[in-house]
């Protein structure tokens, strides 16, 4: 392992080198991220997966970044161009863009213009031309360069401008002080494109915009560039040229005066505008657009870790309702496991609806299985079939409750090879109406089966980077199915393939052997399994459970390796069994025990709660017996709803309407936040106020604050904001002031110049 990348891990991530050094040894071992995690406490100091994976992403980073360097450093000293401030200059670089950037100059060139001049031999004259010759004997020297593919001097010194500019655009110092500059100063502006057509004014906002560089908001860089690639929107910056200008000849010029000073200003201005400006702005709408896309996918992971998250329904018999109009609603009703006890079909929204009927078959159904709670979809017509299914509680007065829950890829796991080897006899859609209700039952069971990018909780996904989405979604629903387990006489080859240590075919083979020789009767019993080696074992054993086996400890979160620590904890304090009713540790004898802090404590919480499951701390879903409508509501209310959606600029609420009423992030807390994350996540149990109510749109306002407080708040800020615009008035007051006693004393140009220098010669570029 390289001692300097694990020092520099340890100071850039604030733990110790003892910490990443284990963890990286481990890691090296194939040892997963959850086993660490879970069953490594002690090595790596607690560090949690997130902290796992960062340690493991950021040095194979630190390797590459140090290999490339070895590679550039080798690659310039082949030219016989490698100086000692070079290879300080490189070894200095933190990014990999930084390594290319001093590269740029010694990198072999395709078909540009400096390359096509220095191939007729005309570098020895661009060299002459930035010796700063003091004589004007640039014609002379000139001529001395023209042959058949050179026929004059002005096409020579025409080939060593080129060159020249060149060497501007690759020069890393003044690309790295001009992208700072428009980076800090610059300004993006937007315009609709002539005759673009924008039927529902989606980018009306960006029509006419413009916004500092440093300001833009992830989600609004996202929305440009979308615009933008469906040729609505064109896009362009705003900075000082003149000042760039400048630097740029500078860096030839050198303060000194010299003979070619108008072809070196004119090389440096045409190396600015026409090689390096474009490629900078290029590259910062490239960082921006990174910038957004990391962004977005964390946004997208916390949101499914979220609704992974969400904890089980238990202990209830439920109905599966997939609403629909033309094609009738499907209906299946589920036992407390998942498991199906019948299917049927209503046609209440059809123009021959049976509406009647419906009503006799849905009260038959609840009665017969005892359904206690029904899902419905929240797709087409979802709110017809909730004011249904209300009036049908309300008319007949059950003991029923409903929920509405995210349909988003149930249609995809419908046809999916599983959905058919488990119900071959179903039609698509009546399969989807079980995916719905086993997603009250045991959300991440199966939501486990559908590729996470088909659930619907991210924001502009389809414009992400595909391998670092499905990266970073594969990670949380790793850590989720890891903290949860799963029941190993139960659990789908879906939900097994993504335990510590499994794979899809390893999943398939328990599967199969449980179906051949029964349920598991231990965790032992896994090394019967095909292609389930001592290592997968050791990684999977302590994430898989087995209920009312023939060893207690099965049924907790200890490994089986701590299985002989934790029938000495239970020994030593009297205990028979795990979840023995008061539990109290002899902690004294214990202390004698030869084990690491982690691991007892871990085996104590265990024991005191074998059955603890991680979603149960999170919020259950919204169960409601009376719909809401758009005309019950007023500015003010107090409603209860589930976030459906978080979101760069705020988060989508299920209140009850057909459309989610939007929490905006200005209305979300008293201070400033940063990321409506800090407040609120999917599937969060949330009061709101209503904002605003647009019946035109359908569309409701909604706000995390009480209206008093909200009306305070703003009172508050806008008070500050007259106090902050006096106190800037002041100021320009007194500068002016200044300004003019200045003027008075030197009239003229200084005015002038300062005007310029302010910004009155900015320029928009493309």
């Amino acid at each position: 392992m390289n001692a300097t990348i694990i020092k520099h891990l340890a100071r850039e991530l604030s733990i110790t080198e003892k910490q990443v050094t284990d963890t990286l040894t481990m890691l090296q071992e194939g040892n997963t991220v959850p086993f660490i995690a879970r069953y490594r406490k002690e090595a790596t100091g607690a560090l949690d997966e997130a902290q796992i994976l960062q340690i493991e992403k950021q040095y194979k980073y630190q390797l590459n970044l140090a290999e490339r360097k070895e590679a550039v450093l080798a690659l310039i000293e082949q030219q016989g161009k490698l100086t000692e401030e070079i290879k300080t200059a490189v070894m200095a670089c933190e990014k990999l863009s930084q390594v290319e950037d001093l590269y740029k100059p010694y990198k072999q060139k395709k078909k540009t213009r400096a390359a096509a001049a220095i191939n007729k031999g005309l570098q020895p004259l661009a060299d002459y031309l930035l010796s700063l010759p003091a004589e004007d004997h640039i014609e002379e020297e000139a001529a001395k360069y023209i042959t058949e593919e050179v026929p004059s001097t002005a096409d020579a010194l025409k080939g060593a401008s080129d060159i020249i500019a060149e060497f501007v655009s690759d020069n890393a110092t003044l690309r790295w002080d001009i992208k700072a500059c428009i980076e800090k100063d610059g300004v993006i502006e937007t315009r609709k494109k002539k005759d673009a057509e924008d039927e529902k004014g989606v980018y009306a906002m960006y029509y006419e915009y413009s916004e500092a560089i440093r300001r833009m908001a992830d989600h609004r860089v996202m929305a440009i560039n979308r615009g933008e690639k469906e040729k609505i929107l064109t896009v362009s910056f705003v900075y000082d040229l003149e000042l760039f200008t400048g630097k740029a000849a500078g860096l030839l010029l050198k303060g000194q005066k010299t003979a070619a000073e108008d072809l070196l200003r004119a090389a440096a201005a045409d190396g600015l505008t026409r090689l390096l400006l474009p490629s900078i702005e290029n590259e910062i709408r490239a960082d921006l657009s990174e910038k957004a896309h990391a962004s977005s996918i964390e946004v997208f992971s916390l949101n499914l870790e979220k609704l992974l998250s969400q904890p089980p329904l238990k202990g209830r018999v439920v109905m599966g309702f997939d609403p629909g109009f033309y094609n009738g609603c499907k209906i299946a009703v589920l036992d407390a496991t998942g498991k199906m006890l019948t299917v049927d079909k209503v046609f209440p929204f059809r123009r021959d609806g049976d509406g009647p009927v419906t009503e006799k078959k849905l009260l038959s159904l609840i009665k017969k299985y005892d359904v206690k709670t029904i899902a419905i979809g929240n797709g087409t017509a979802s709110r017809e079939s909730e004011k249904l299914i209300a009036q049908l509680i309300s008319d007949h007065h059950l003991d029923v409750t409903y929920a509405i829950v995210s349909e988003a890829g149930a249609s995809v796991w419908s046809a999916q090879e599983a959905a058919r080897e488990e119900f071959p006899d179903m039609a698509i859609e009546e399969r989807s109406a079980v995916s719905i209700g086993r997603r009250l039952l045991d959300p991440l069971a199966e939501l486990i089966k559908i590729d996470p990018k088909s659930i619907g909780v991210g924001q502009y996904q389809h414009d992400l980077p595909e391998k670092a989405l499905t990266e970073r979604l594969d990670e949380a629903t790793m850590k989720v199915v890891n903290r949860v387990g799963a029941d190993l006489n139960t659990a789908s080859v879906e939900l097994l393939r993504n335990i510590s240590g499994l794979n899809a075919g390893i999943a398939r083979e328990i599967v199969a052997y449980r179906n051949a020789n029964g349920r598991f009767e231990s965790r032992r019993e896994l090394l019967k399994v095909n292609k389930l080696g001592p290592k997968a074992f050791t990684q999977c054993a302590g994430f898989l459970r087995i209920t009312n086996g023939k060893e207690p400890l099965d049924a907790t979160s200890i490994h089986p390796e701590s299985y002989d620590i934790a029938r000495q904890v239970m020994t030593l304090s009297g205990i028979d069994t795990p979840g023995a009713a008061n539990v109290v540790f002899n902690d004294k004898a214990i202390e004698a025990l030869e084990v690491d802090s982690f691991t007892l404590d871990d085996i104590k919480d265990a024991i005191r709660s074998p059955m603890r499951d991680y979603r149960d701390q999170f919020d259950g879903a919204l169960l409601k017996s009376h719909i809401l409508e758009l005309s019950d509501l007023k500015v003010g209310d107090e409603l209860s709803g589930t976030v459906r959606n978080v979101v760069d600029f705020g988060a989508f609420v299920d209140i009850g309407l057909h459309e989610d009423g939007l929490v905006h992030i200005s209305r979300m807390a008293e201070r400033r936040i940063n990321h409506p994350s800090e407040m609120l996540s999917v599937n969060d149990i949330v009061t709101v106020y209503v904002f605003g109510i647009d019946e035109a749109r359908h569309r409701v306002q909604l706000s995390l604050l009480p209206p008093d407080v909200l009306a305070a708040r703003d009172a508050r800020n806008e008070e500050l904001r007259k106090m902050r615009e006096a106190r800037k008035s002041s100021g320009r007051h007194d500068r002016n002031r200044g300004n003019q006693n200045n003027g008075n004393r030197n009239r003229g140009d200084q005015g002038r110049g300062d005007q310029n220098r302010n910004g009155g010669n900015r320029k928009p570029r493309r």
